[in-house]
């Protein structure tokens, strides 16, 4: 029998924002996922000083 694989915490977070993105559209799983990704990926790359 294998362990589940480990769940990090940027997939958390992915999955937070797809929850969150889900709730106040439309959109399917995949473009949901998508736009969650990129928002995260924006957070992360957004300086300290400009958020």
């Amino acid at each position: 029998m294998t362990a589940p694989a480990p769940v990090t915490r940027y997939q958390q977070r992915i999955d937070r924002v797809q929850k969150i993105v889900q709730v106040h559209t439309k959109l399917d799983d995949t473009k949901a996922r998508a736009l969650a990704t990129d928002m995260v990926h924006v957070l992360d790359t957004t300086p300290e000083t400009v958020r």
